[in-house]
């Protein structure tokens, strides 16, 4: 087979290589003395192979998506700077948004509670239906805790994510904007995309169910609000230590998947309640405290960044739990008791109608 290929090569070589006028004077065979030239020049040179890799994230994305090294240069940090501010300004708007976002849900809540005693109170009068599917859907909403009620958008948005994997027409903008990927063309809204984004089943059922356990001792401890914010700030934080540990080491590739953001959730729910006790779902025998879970999930992400282990996206996962240790500890106290300033400003824009401010609009 390489014999063939050398023929191919050199006969197409000879045909767009002339011989020399020397050569012919010489009475040397031209096609002779081409031949002989072009397979000392074999193999012929390789094709610059492309800047964006694809490759699996935090779990395999396809079997036709392999990992693939890339060489790292100085310049390869300067892509950072993008991502950096992205992350940064993201985190900023988060936590602006979960803020307002808590004030207008304090603001309506008086009437809220009333329009919900009214409602009782024509229910009472109104016949009741048997087997109505509305009202037990309700019952089952109103039996869920603050936290589970608050996750099941997110679960929800996964499931569609990973439904979206399985149509084959959209498999490529599904790899361009739902894999997080530091040699892409695309870099920041993929960070926090890809925190939305399973292709294996297995992978999305492990985190959704870890999220579910999690959340109530996670929204009763922030509030769903604080908590929405630390969530989608998490996914984009453990990305973006995901893209400053490729570029550093020089293996890139897309990666995908929630485990960086409920890391930090995990993290910060056994950062406040170290002595709280813990057990795995297929081996509930064996319990252990908070703490010393998050310290050995710790030293594992920490020991898969420096061996280079790539089963998982170990440095998407340390980033995600430092970031939740850190917000526990620094980040409760640095960002969200300051947030008065933001909301007094939301509360002076002015009013559509009137002009004014909503602060001195009159209440009607």
């Amino acid at each position: 087979m390489k014999e063939f290929l050398n023929e191919v090569w050199c006969e197409a070589c000879f045909r767009l290589s002339p011989a020399s006028s020397s050569d012919a004077a010489s009475g040397k065979s031209p096609r002779n003395l081409n031949l002989r030239r072009w397979r000392r020049s074999w193999p012929p040179p390789k094709l610059p192979e492309s800047s964006e890799a694809v490759a699996p994230r935090r779990t395999p994305v396809a079997p036709l998506l392999a990992p693939q090294a890339s060489p790292a240069s100085p310049r390869a940090f300067s892509r950072l700077v993008r991502p950096l501010i992205f992350t940064v300004g993201f985190t900023g708007c988060s936590f602006g948004a979960a803020a307002i976002w808590q004030y207008e849900s304090l603001k309506s809540r008086v009437q809220t509670y009333f329009d919900e005693l009214r409602a009782d109170w024509l229910e009472k009068l109104r016949p009741q239906k048997r087997g109505d599917v509305r009202k037990e859907i309700n019952q089952w909403w109103n039996s869920l805790s603050e936290g589970q009620r608050t996750v099941t958008g997110i679960i929800t948005a996964n499931v569609v994510v990973f439904l979206c994997w399985r149509v084959p027409s959209l498999q490529r903008s599904m790899i361009k904007y739902f894999t997080a990927n530091p040699a892409s063309k695309t870099l920041c809204s993929p960070m926090l995309l890809s925190t939305f984004s399973h292709f294996s089943f297995l992978h999305m059922a492990a985190n959704m169910y870890v999220l579910w356990s999690f959340s109530s001792s996670a929204v009763s401890m922030l509030g769903r609000e604080q908590f929405m914010a630390v969530y989608l700030s998490a996914g984009v934080v453990s990305s973006f230590a995901s893209y400053v540990c490729k570029t550093a080491t020089g293996r890139f590739g897309p990666s995908l998947g929630a485990s960086g953001a409920i890391m930090t959730v995990l993290a910060a729910v056994c950062t406040k309640m170290p002595e709280a006790k813990l057990a795995i779902i297929f081996l509930p025998m064996f319990s252990f405290t908070a703490a010393n879970a998050l310290k050995a999930i710790v030293a594992m992400d920490t020991a898969g960044v420096v061996l280079g282990w790539r089963f998982f996206d170990h440095a998407a996962h340390l980033g995600g739990a430092l970031f939740g240790v850190w917000y526990i500890l620094f980040g409760h106290e640095l960002i969200w008791k300051n947030r008065e300033p933001f909301v007094k400003l939301w509360l002076c824009r002015p009013h559509k109608y009137t002009g004014l401010p909503f602060f001195w609009t009159p209440q009607m």
